[in-house]
């Protein structure tokens, strides 16, 4: 079975959750959520459209849920998200655009995150744009300390 009729089917199954996030209902970005703190990188994969995206920080689109669940399993190992709040709105395509903001801890470091999510009719995400929210200050520690645990 090729991994896109793999994902495909996990995307359609049905999960009931129990992340809350204030403002948000949505059980798409839910699912996002408690999928990538769970490890389970094809389940949040499954979540995008066929022809989704992802933008990470600082670097180029991921599209496509095999590039995706690809990137996460490359990328997203240790880290663990905490979203805390949200708003959406209806945009004029009749897609929903969802910001949530929160944190992500990685083993290094933490730091405070938005995440602007484009959902389709279909409840599928179109988009998912990852930011962080910290000062130059903060930028630069955390350079020094991703450097400083490459020296050791």
């Amino acid at each position: 079975m090729k991994i896109t009729s793999k994902l495909t089917t996990i995307s359609q199954s049905t999960h009931s959750t129990n992340l809350t996030i204030e403002g948000i209902t949505e059980p798409v970005v839910l699912r996002y959520f408690e999928s990538m703190n769970a490890g389970e990188y094809e389940i949040t994969a499954a979540l995008f459209a066929e022809t989704g995206a992802m933008y990470p920080p600082f670097e180029d689109a991921i599209v496509g849920k095999e590039t995706i669940a690809t990137y996460l399993k490359a990328e997203a190992k240790g880290m663990h998200l905490s979203p805390r709040e949200g708003i959406s709105r209806i945009l004029e395509n009749k897609q929903t655009q969802i910001l949530v903001t929160g944190k992500v801890q990685t083993p290094l470091f933490g730091v405070n995150i938005s995440w602007i999510f484009v959902l389709s009719r279909e409840q599928e995400i179109m988009s998912a744009t990852i930011k962080l929210l910290a000062s130059p200050q903060e930028l630069l520690n955390l350079q020094k300390k991703q450097l400083e645990s490459h020296a050791d």
